[in-house]
């Protein structure tokens, strides 16, 4: 008959126990780190921001290079993803990689994150010359610019302009164009954490510009009426967003959020100074 002995029989067993408790334990916590996978759709046929805008006359703004339909955010890694969709293929008429840029030309797209979801807490105000601000349930605390601009270039206009969203910008590390989309890889440790379904998402569509107003960081205008380079559908001041398109409503593409987008773009009163312009207010989608 086999004798045991007894303590350390029991000493194996409890190390057996804590081994694998401590496996479960890193996996569950290896889970509740893992970033949430978040996508948004948005209708096709909206890209006239307000409702009243369009496209310049000159060919390289081709129809539908402005209207998203898809945003899709994920962990990879140490990066976060961020593939925005639109319904033509992405072109390169300006030949972004002659002059450092990230192969597109036309587009310029800003992704705004309420990561806390607490009211008021963040930056309410958009980055200069998107026209935009937010409405109190949720301000953002970063906000990712995904431009075909080089990444210096993008610097020197935040420093200029901009310094006191320092704490809130974030430039991709690398932004490529694929088929219909333009795709940036951010470091999550930049946003302040992985992707979580709690998160509130806001991205709008600006056109680029390389030369851009004193105020503006590389958005192009919408002014009152469309020219070969300027978007129409505006006003000549400011108040006016210069937005194409955003994600409204619940964020999955339904034809009510068209609507929705029209109302909220086309709440804002031009005015000859910013400081007595009413600047539209915008929300966030969520999952």
């Amino acid at each position: 008959m086999t004798r045991f002995n007894t303590p350390t029989y029991l000493r194996a067993i409890l190390r057996c126990l804590l081994y694998t408790t401590t496996i479960a334990l890193a996996m569950t916590a290896a889970t509740a780190n893992a970033g949430d996978a978040l996508s948004f759709a948005d209708p096709k046929g909206d890209d006239n921001g307000s409702g009243k805008a369009v496209y310049p006359t000159e060919k390289a703004y081709t129809a539908g290079a402005f209207d998203m339909v898809k945003l899709t955010i994920s962990e990879d890694g140490a990066d976060t993803v961020f593939e925005v969709e639109v319904a033509q293929a992405i072109s390169d008429p300006w030949d972004s990689k002659s002059w450092g840029g990230n192969g597109f030309s036309v587009q310029f797209v800003q992704i705004y994150l309420d990561t806390d979801g607490k009211k008021r807490s963040g930056e309410k105000k958009g980055v200069p010359g998107s026209g935009i601000e937010f409405a109190p349930d949720g301000y953002y605390e970063k906000v990712v610019l995904i431009s075909p601009q080089p990444k210096s270039k993008i610097l020197g206009e935040l420093e200029a302009k901009a310094r006191w969203l320092k704490s809130r910008w974030v430039i991709p590390a690398r932004t490529e164009a694929r088929r219909k989309s333009i795709v940036a890889r951010v470091p999550t440790a930049e946003l302040g954490g992985a992707p979580n379904a709690s998160w509130g998402v806001q991205a709008v569509m600006l056109s680029n510009e390389g030369f851009p107003a004193p105020e503006d960081v590389l958005s192009r205008k919408i002014n009152e009426f469309n020219g070969e380079h300027r978007f129409g559908g505006g006003c000549d001041g400011f108040g006016d967003p210069q937005i194409v398109d955003m994600f409204a409503g619940s964020g999955k593409g339904e034809a009510s959020e068209i609507e929705a987008q029209h109302k909220v773009l086309s709440n804002y009163t031009c005015a000859d100074e910013s400081k007595n312009a009413k600047y539209p207010q915008l929300g966030f989608v969520r999952k």
